[in-house]
């Protein structure tokens, strides 16, 4: 069955870094866009970074210059390298794959909590 599990989440000061990883299973990761979403409380859920089948990237305003999202279609995985966190940053990162048309399918991980506190 279709697999998406998020790792490298946890607490983190102001300031630092984090890499998070998605591992996919059970379906064409190659074929798929990829994107870290995030969710803070109280707040909905929020594009973070894509990256598309030809690698081809994009970023939230807040983010860029300071995420990075890759991924590695040998190993059906996306990274997101997150540097210079702020307590802003703060909330529950979700990993997403999407095809479109005529497929139109769309996939969600569980979620990984990345906490930035001193």
């Amino acid at each position: 069955q279709v697999q998406l599990v998020e790792s490298g989440g946890g607490l983190v000061q102001p300031g630092g870094s984090l890499r998070l990883s998605c591992a996919a299973s059970g379906f064409s990761f190659s074929r798929y866009a990829m994107s870290w979403y995030r969710q803070a409380p109280g707040k909905e859920r929020e594009l973070v970074a894509g990256i598309t089948t030809t690698s081809g990237t994009n970023y939230a305003d807040s983010v860029k210059g300071r995420f990075t999202i890759s991924r590695d279609n040998t190993k059906n995985t996306v990274y997101l390298r997150m540097n210079g966190l702020n307590p802003e940053d703060a909330a529950v990162y979700y990993c997403n794959a999407k095809r479109g048309a005529p497929w139109n399918t769309n996939y969600w991980g569980q979620g990984t909590q990345v906490t930035v506190s001193s």
